[in-house]
């Protein structure tokens, strides 16, 4: 703990001179709120205050910027635009992502009384954040901000929501005798990592070793850990195939020889095929959900499981299982590694095989795909090129809808030391997103792919990444409209839509790159795939936010996944 001492001085000099304490370069936020907090910053810190244009987007980019760095993302937005800012945690939410939210909130003595824009908003936080707290009392900024962050990175991460008395938090203004202390611990993901017992890893262990057929499911709790080295050296010691759940992709490279791809709905076939034949099925850090295992069809509920979690009520929820270890992940793998038999490899040479003819089947089907040179361009072509031009070291950032479809089945890590953030429901989280992690990560390239339907969403925000020199790649998939739901109206108009009915999910034909040229950015429309992978480097190189926009065929479904 970082020792202090009580003195007086007003909440803005508290909050400012604490998040800096605990490491804070950025906070994304929509006027006004705390504005005395931010005054003070200027002169008190090196704390960049991006005022972004709206409030899901300031969440979004803390939360990119969280998944980037594993420090708490921290944004803003004064009482009116709280509800907005509760939107935007819910994607933080379900990725396990350690956001602040800070709020105004309404003045005791306006209580009841219809004051201009009051809402009661603190219930509409409840089901999004880990602790959900008002402080009233000025004195109380220093234990409330080393429990927002002590919440948001323990245990299982999560998003925290404190909201400040006065609709724009006026609290901040007022003194009182303060003792900032701060906790570094918890400054980053994660703060402790809890061993397992060493009878339930022997237990686990026994079980992995006796399987013919395992396959380990990977998940975001691996990413969290930092336990990718450890995942990948077990699977080798012991010749266990890996898929990942989409949070978990960049958990082994898709070049490794073990890996199989991802796993449920937005998947690679070959993943999910694998998955299906395996005689044991070792979650890790996992939650089993609904996505990661096509709803509880890949493997079947009653294949034998075993799961490891630092989280014990994640243990065993959606699969009866043999064996469970409460853990962090790191520790748990190399308590694994370090008890395993690695003779018992031997017997799984004939399903490693298996695995990666499987595999090759998957890359034969989809070459022509990969490869294509159709004009208006293949999905599939873009994420091939992804996965050969993306630099070693960079953050991948990808919306949901087909741009995880096409992404989290197409597109291959190449490099242990490349990142893959995906957004976990929310379409148009991807730009917002990427822009956070860049300013998480400003050393590393970011590199961030979305559809129009996405991008349409937080468009604005080019103007914040160049006023803010953010120097993002965003890369569009541009097809003219949202054609993910083509199929799904195809079935309500029985089988064959008219043109009236496609009017429900296509847009105007747009050049994203002249936007991103008027707005200061630098704009590259790509019209044959064979020019993707110069634009790309010309991005990269840039210097200055960029934005690729990528015709591409609007009749290009992503594949479905096979149960």
């Amino acid at each position: 703990m970082m020792l202090g001492h009580n003195r007086k001085m007003s909440g803005a000099e508290c909050m400012a001179d604490m998040l800096e304490a605990y490491g804070v370069t950025h906070v994304f936020h929509v006027p006004a709120v705390l504005r005395k907090t931010f005054a003070v910053m200027e002169t008190r810190t090196k704390i960049k205050r991006l005022h972004v244009h709206g409030e899901k987007s300031a969440a979004y980019m803390a939360d990119g910027y969280a998944r980037a760095s594993g420090k708490p993302g921290i944004c803003m937005a004064q009482v009116i635009g709280a509800l907005n800012l509760a939107a935007g945690l819910r994607d933080a939410w379900l990725a396990h992502s350690p956001v602040i939210a800070m709020t105004g909130g309404r003045e005791p003595k306006n209580k009841f009384r219809k004051v201009y824009q009051e809402v009661d908003d603190v219930p509409a936080f409840e089901p999004v954040t880990k602790f959900n707290a008002t402080v009233d009392d000025v004195a109380r900024f220093p234990d409330m901000v080393r429990q927002a962050f002590r919440v948001a990175t323990s245990g299982t991460p999560g998003p925290v929501h404190l909201q400040f008395r006065g609709n724009e938090g006026q609290i901040d203004g007022e003194e009182a005798e303060m003792e900032p202390l701060v906790e570094p611990q918890f400054a980053r993901v994660p703060p402790f990592r809890p061993e397992p017992d060493q009878a339930s890893v022997l237990a686990a262990l026994k079980i992995l070793q006796d399987a013919v057929r395992p396959v380990i499911v990977a998940g975001g709790g691996v990413r969290a850990s930092g336990a990718a080295r450890e995942l990948v050296a077990l699977a080798e010691a012991l010749q266990i195939p890996v898929a990942t759940s989409l949070n978990g992709k960049d958990s082994i490279p898709g070049n490794h020889p073990l890996s199989v791809g991802v796993v449920g709905s937005y998947s690679r076939e070959s993943a999910n095929k694998i998955v299906n034949l395996a005689d044991l099925v070792c979650f890790i850090g996992s939650e089993s959900g609904g996505m990661t295992t096509h709803f509880w069809a890949v493997p079947k509920i009653g294949t034998p499981a075993i799961q490891i979690d630092i989280d014990p009520e994640a243990i065993g929820r959606n699969y009866p299982l043999q064996a469970g270890i409460n853990g962090d992940a790191k520790v748990t793998l190399a308590k694994i590694l370090g008890a395993a038999d690695k003779s018992s490899a031997s017997k799984r040479k004939a399903w490693v095989e298996e695995a990666q003819k499987t595999c090759g089947e998957w890359r034969a089907k989809y070459k022509a795909a990969l490869e294509s040179d159709a004009v208006p361009i293949r999905p599939e072509r873009i994420c091939h090129e992804l996965s050969l031009h993306v630099p070693d070291n960079a953050i991948v950032v990808v919306d949901t809808g087909h741009a995880g479809m096409w992404m989290g089945g197409m597109y291959d890590l190449k490099s242990p030391t490349q990142s893959y953030m995906r957004s976990a429901g929310h379409l148009g989280w991807a730009f917002p997103a990427g822009l956070g992690a860049k300013c998480g990560a400003p050393e590393r390239p970011v590199v961030t792919f979305t559809g129009d339907a996405g991008f349409w969403y937080h468009i604005g925000e080019i103007e914040t990444a160049v006023r803010w020199k953010i120097n993002a790649v965003t890369v569009v998939n541009n097809n003219g409209g949202g054609n993910q739901s083509k199929r799904g109206f195809d079935r309500v108009y029985g089988g064959q839509q008219t043109e009236q009915a496609r009017e429900l999910w296509t847009f105007r034909k747009t050049n994203f790159a002249r936007i991103a040229e008027e707005l200061g950015a630098l704009g590259i429309r790509v019209e044959n795939a064979s020019a993707f992978p110069a634009a790309l480097a010309q991005g990269l190189a840039a210097n200055r936010p960029v934005v690729i926009d990528v015709v591409t065929d609007i009749d290009a479904l992503a594949p479905v996944a096979v149960a």
